[in-house]
């Protein structure tokens, strides 16, 4: 089936946006450090099934606008961005898939634009609200005088030097570590505080059954023509949110949601003697299931496509 690539813009932001087949609209958002490319499996999938499905690149990802301020990147404008997409491919309200950051935008968007956005499936992190304290201010107090990819992350333009010098081998290893095909908790291995985000991360000597020479060159011909700055921005901007949307604490999802994750994600283990995959639905009106995809890792949607695919389905006729 025929994939068509759109353009629309929000303000001063123009967002890329794949497309294929008719019918009800599903808009999926992809999280870091990755592209509307994610999806292509689920784009496939749905669109033999009478749907619409939309992939977006996020702003600072493949051909959307590649703003270099921090706040660019917060929440709100994030959300206003995937608003402003469904809007312009769907009068009636519309299912939003989100994957890792994608997971938390798709929710901001449901927040703030109730009208628009009537079911979210969310894979990889389920639903939290947002807090008076930033997640940077926790993660503070749990990873302290420990490395944390997400403090490591703050410090302008470090990361940035370290995964530009070899954007091939840096988005290999990234994709390898958090996949079920790593270790366990080898993304979350203990290191010095001052490492940097690769250092004694295991390097894989094959490409993944999932995730083929071919796939990896769409993703790494992505960052070399944009960087990183935009999308480690994201992590850098999660210190305004609070204070941008102080109507969005405490607040619960309405729509009807659902979480899809492998069991070996390490979201699952970010804060240690806590299972995130536990009570998932706690801060949701509306919670259909949770999905536990086992042996998967962190990218669920391409390392366990079928299965995804499963549940995102019962979701969709569950509604």
């Amino acid at each position: 089936m025929e994939m068509e690539t759109k353009w629309f813009t929000n303000g001063p932001i123009d967002l890329e946006v794949k497309v294929q087949g008719e019918g009800p609209l599903i808009l999926c958002v992809h999280g870091w450090p990755e592209l509307w490319y994610s999806w292509r499996h689920q784009m496939d999938y749905f669109a033999s099934r009478g749907y619409k499905v939309a992939a977006m690149n996020v702003r600072g990802y493949g051909g959307s606008s590649h703003p270099t301020d921090i706040e660019s990147y917060t929440m709100k404008n994030l959300a206003s961005d995937v608003a402003s997409v469904a809007v312009s491919l769907s009068k009636t309200p519309v299912i939003l898939f989100g994957h890792d950051w994608g997971a938390p935008i798709a929710y901001q968007s449901a927040l703030l634009y109730p009208e628009v956005f009537y079911a979210v499936a969310g894979l990889s992190v389920p639903y939290m609200p947002q807090n008076d304290q930033s997640s940077i201010d926790l993660w503070k107090e749990i990873y302290a005088n420990r490395f944390f990819y997400q403090l490591y992350f703050q410090e302008k333009e470090r990361a940035e030097r370290e995964l530009e010098q070899d954007v091939r081998e840096s988005l290999r290893i990234i994709y390898h570590s958090l996949s079920g095909d790593a270790p366990d908790k080898e993304w979350l291995k203990e290191k010095p505080v001052n490492s940097g985000l690769l250092d004694a991360l295991e390097s894989p000597t094959a490409y993944a059954n999932w995730l083929t020479r071919e796939d990896l060159m769409v993703y790494v011909e992505a960052f070399k023509a944009s960087g990183f700055t935009g999308p480690i921005n994201r992590y850098r901007a999660q210190v305004l949110d609070p204070q941008e949307s102080p109507q969005l604490i405490g607040k619960r999802l309405e729509q009807a949601t659902c979480l899809i994750a492998g069991s070996k994600d390490p979201v699952r283990h970010f804060i240690s003697g806590t299972d995130l995959y536990q009570d998932v639905g706690n801060f949701c009106d509306d919670f259909r299931e949770a999905t536990i995809i086992e042996g998967a890792g962190h990218w669920i949607q391409q390392e366990a496509p079928e299965k995804t695919n499963q549940a995102l389905h019962e979701f969709i006729i569950s509604l």
